[in-house]
């Protein structure tokens, strides 16, 4: 089957099954004549990168309902997207996502740009970000490459090469099959049959729009497809976290450096993460509390056990770093995951928190 005929299909496919997604324009509506938000695209885009539809959506209708606009988002104070963005993790993506609309409203008078080259250009957005808001929002024949559409490839041209290696071939692939025509909703079409039919297990093959041209499904190696080399075991880090309430309830915290993980984010004051569990000096000066259990989180590429020790302090209290903040105007919300763990067992312990 030739590719025009292949995308053709997967085409009539999507616009019957097209998943329905808060900053997407449907095919019937594109058809029309309606045209994508590139802001909605970029940000929904930079929120999925690493994380489900499911976990995003919430986000992404709170920040567009908050900051409706690229101008409206590049004029936001950074601790309160920071606060939005708690709990979606990969906090990098929202210090350059404030940076990125800063750009556009300075350099590009709060347009994004349509070429892709120029897209690249924008602070936080790499080669996939770049081609799918060429393709999405503006209908560009770039070709839209994420972990649904190597699947895709690899199935569908019975690639055996693991992953990573095998990027390059899966690449080439889904290029070839990329049309002149409609290219935005074809990008979507791909990763909608990646997500919803060719899914990583048990794919339903019977009802794929691609199951005759399959390799895979023709050669009975869909299941085992995409290869992957296997990863390394991920090492444990260790660290503590000093969890301080003054007497008239306000609470400890700091913000930390827009560096490294959790960059601009609430916590608690702490340690460095380490593979040894040595323990920095305290805040301050109290009777710390070390409780018998430990907030535990994944990150990437570590397992990260935290220690936590707790404290009730007098209003003189001075902290060498962090800084209190009145309970009335503490958001549990706003904290990054690993640090909500740490509040929800700290909290039983301290007199105004529970």
């Amino acid at each position: 089957m030739r590719e025009t005929a292949k995308a053709a299909d997967l085409l009539a496919w999507y616009d019957v099954h097209a998943r329905d997604m808060p900053w997407r324009v449907p095919p019937a509506r594109r058809g029309l004549g309606e045209a994508p938000d590139p802001y909605r695209i970029w940000l929904s885009e930079v929120m999925l990168q690493q994380t489900t539809v499911a976990a995003v959506t919430g986000y992404f209708q709170r920040f567009t309902a908050r900051w409706p606009s690229v101008a409206d988002l590049a004029g936001a104070d950074d601790g309160d997207v920071m606060g939005e963005w708690a709990g979606l993790g990969y906090y990098a993506r929202a210090r350059n996502l404030l940076k990125c609309a800063r750009a556009v409203v300075t350099d590009h008078g709060g347009k994004f740009p349509r070429d892709h080259a120029m897209l690249l250009k924008l602070p936080g957005i790499g080669p996939y970000t770049a081609a799918a808001i060429a393709s999405i929002a503006f209908d560009a024949p770039e070709t839209v490459v994420d972990g649904n559409v190597e699947r895709v490839m690899a199935r569908l041209h019975d690639i055996h090469t693991p992953l990573p290696a095998a990027k390059p071939a899966l690449t080439a692939a889904a290029a070839a099959l990329t049309p002149a025509q409609r290219p935005g909703d074809y990008a979507q079409a791909v990763m909608d049959l990646g997500a919803t039919i060719c899914t990583p297990r048990n794919p339903a093959c019977g009802i794929c729009p691609w199951r005759d041209p399959c390799a895979a499904r023709a050669a009975g190696t869909a299941q085992e497809l995409p290869k992957k080399t296997p990863k390394k075991p991920k090492p444990i880090r260790n660290g503590i976290a000093y969890v301080a309430q003054r007497s008239d309830g306000a609470i400890l915290l700091e913000r930390r450096e827009d560096r490294g993980l959790l960059g601009g984010m609430l916590g608690w004051p702490g340690s460095d993460w380490t593979e040894d569990a040595a323990a920095p000096a305290p805040p301050l000066e109290a009777d710390w509390q070390t409780l018998n259990e430990q907030a535990r989180h994944t990150f990437t590429h570590f397992h990260l056990r935290l220690n936590i020790a707790v404290a009730q302090v007098g209003m003189n209290a001075d902290p060498s770093k962090g800084d209190f903040i009145p309970l009335a105007q503490f958001q549990p919300a706003q904290l990054p995951t690993v640090m909500r763990k740490v509040f929800d067992l700290a909290r039983g312990n301290l007199q105004k928190l529970g």
